[in-house]
């Protein structure tokens, strides 16, 4: 549902800055340039102190050692955002709705579910009658439906062939946490039955999906990825389980996450990227955008708060759709952070991602934040009247890397430190220079097709101060984890993991949190004026100022697969250390991102569609068996 902590923190090195923890270490490097000598700091006793008053601990010594680093940062932010000088008339970016949600199906004359996709013809050209089932793992959705739709194959044997991949395959991608094989066989039966009766659902019938595990499924664990809820289940499906369920698609996997959405170590292994074993699928929906990728599932449900569809999307090369905040409901899915959260589809094409969409967005009725919007592909426009710009300084050359000096009086370790601080960013810059080739190719190719890019630059805004509103709901979302000291069941500890984050955001205060929305609304407004210059914006995936900014202003994207590294690409370091979604390798993919104004996810997913179309990237996939 996020993407984890530790690419948030991340977001200072991608521009060039070598700590994660840069927003309080900037900050005291700031007030010491102004002649303040003592840069804010956090001692034991001060958060002894301090807990008694939030009633919450007693902590360790080692859990205040992790905290020090923590707050003192989090003090930081708060100045970045009190140097907005927000103008009184800014309300915080929230807005409380006592009443339920409204709840709107649109119905055709003969009064069955309007499942119509405007602008795609879902009976078009049909894929070749496949000698093996097999040869189908990595079809798309549309090609599925065509072959399921003419009784060419079976949503029976298709599903089989599926849930035997991941039996196979799993042992090297750890992307299953729960097969879910006697649901998927009933259902896989009615569907057959149905489409011979002449009775079909849309595009989505009879195709099998895996649902990321923090939607609830009856009669299924849903385990959120974590230790201490390894056998949680509940009585009721998610609401967008239920909309799959209604379309006849066939559920046979919940799919691995991150532990509560971070990252993707969840409490039984670590989900692999099937480009690199050796490697993870980033997070959080790992096991949704790794499983997609091996050809596993027919596609994937996945979740973002803060990145957790772009990260894994970009590791593992398919196409995932963050769509606008509110499209989707979110009933039945796990909370991190009720203002940011969102669904959605991970898939093989954008042309899957519209298809999915279509038919789990609208208001359910419960869900208070989902949006009445209706949501209808059509065919991209004439290149002459799509607007597109482009985050100009994120295509630019990086800047140098400025090694760290020596300290007086060395020790052999921190200078073994040191050295390994100047390799490592010399190495990502070297990748970053890399990767840069396929950005400016995909540039040059959108101008070929006929669009003309206009050069634009996020608003000047401290996104990174604004963005601990996402810890600051996670903290209350885990409430009880935290003061019931079960956080020590999850399987990540570290400073930059959700038991120490959860425990620091107990000190940030209720005034800079209203202020910190404040600011965010400050980037809602800026932004929205950005998408009146244009209608889609290209990005590239591994700028975290752009993913930070859209997903607290709630504005979609779309990340899609943008070629493969060459043998010549620099190779990864030794050890992934989670921190990463570019540090790639020979034979890795890459990826880029489009965005769109809020609700303008159709023509996000047919300006995707085109650009596909015209580079068949989406076509390219790993070899894991």
């Amino acid at each position: 549902m996020a993407l984890d902590r530790r690419r948030f923190l991340n977001v200072c090195s991608l521009a060039g800055v070598g700590s994660t923890l840069m927003p309080g270490i900037l900050y005291s490097m700031a007030a010491k340039a102004e002649g303040d000598a003592k840069p804010f700091v956090v001692t034991d006793a001060m958060i002894d102190e301090a807990a008694k008053l939030a009633g919450v601990g007693p902590f360790t010594a080692e859990q205040k050692k992790q905290m020090r680093t923590s707050l003192a940062s989090q003090h930081g932010a708060y100045d970045s955002i009190r140097a907005l000088k927000i103008p009184y008339s800014v309300a915080p970016a929230f807005v409380f709705h006592p009443l339920p949600a409204a709840k709107r199906v649109k119905l055709d004359a003969d009064g069955e579910k309007n499942e119509r996709v405007h602008g795609i013809q879902i009976s078009s050209k049909l894929v070749v009658n496949p000698s093996n089932i097999e040869d189908l793992a990595f079809a798309t959705v549309r090609q599925l439906w065509d072959l399921l739709q003419t009784q060419k194959i079976t949503s029976l044997a298709l599903t089989k062939m599926y849930i035997a991949r991941l039996k196979r395959l799993d042992a090297k991608l750890h992307c299953v946490i729960t097969l879910t094989e006697e649901r998927a066989l009933k259902q896989a039966k009615i569907a057959d039955e149905e489409i011979a009766a002449g009775k079909h659902r849309g595009p989505l019938h009879g195709i099998p999906w895996g649902a990321k595990d923090l939607l609830a499924v009856k009669g299924y664990r849903t385990t959120w990825g974590a230790g201490g809820f390894e056998t949680q289940e509940f009585d009721a499906d998610a609401t967008v389980v239920e909309r799959l369920d209604a379309a006849g698609a066939v559920l046979i996997a919940k799919l691995s996450l991150g532990a509560l959405a971070m990252g993707d170590k969840w409490c039984g292994a670590r989900t692999r990227n099937p480009w690199n074993l050796d490697q993870g699928s980033s997070g959080s929906s790992a096991g949704s955008a790794s499983a997609v990728s091996a050809g596993c599932v027919g596609f994937a449900i996945g979740s973002e708060t803060l990145g957790s569809i772009s990260s894994p999307s970009t590791r593992c090369g398919v196409t995932g759709l963050r769509p606008t905040f509110g499209f989707v409901p979110r009933t039945g899915a796990m909370a991190l952070s009720w203002t940011m959260d969102k669904l959605g589809p991970i898939a093989r094409s954008a042309e899957d991602c519209g298809l999915i969409l279509h038919t789990i967005a609208g208001p359910d009725g419960k869900d208070t934040s989902a949006t009445d919007v209706e949501f209808q592909l059509w065919h991209a426009q004439d290149a002459k009247t799509v607007r597109v710009g482009y985050l100009k300084s994120a295509f630019d050359l990086p800047p140098e890397v400025k090694e760290q000096p020596a300290a007086p009086n060395e020790t052999a370790e921190q200078k073994k430190q040191r050295e390994e601080q100047n390799h490592g960013a010399y190495a990502a810059r070297e990748r970053r220079l890399y990767d840069r080739r396929f950005e400016l190719a995909a540039l040059d190719k959108l101008r070929a097709m006929g669009y003309e890019l206009v050069p634009l630059e996020l608003p000047k805004l401290p996104y990174d101060a604004i963005a601990p509103l996402l810890t600051a709901e996670a903290a209350a979302a885990f409430d009880d984890l935290t003061r019931s000291g079960r956080d020590a069941l999850l399987t990540e500890q570290s400073p930059d993991d959700w038991p120490n984050a959860f425990r620091t955001a107990r000190f940030y205060p209720a005034v800079e949190y209203i202020q910190a929305n404040r600011a965010r609304t400050l980037v809602i407004e800026q932004m929205r004026a950005l998408f009146e210059k244009v209608d889609i914006i290209v990005a590239s995936s591994f700028d975290g100022a752009q993913l930070t900014a859209t997903n607290l202003s709630g504005h979609p994207a779309l990340i899609l697969p943008n070629g493969l590294r060459g043998s010549d690409a620099p190779h990864p370091p030794a050890i992934d250390d989670g921190n990463n979604d570019d540090i790639g390798g020979p034979n890795t993919p890459v990826s880029l991102t489009f965005l769109a104004a809020h609700y303008n996810d159709a023509t996000l997913v047919a300006f995707g569609r085109a650009y596909q179309e015209a580079t068949s990237f989406h076509q390219l996939h790993p070899k894991v068996d």
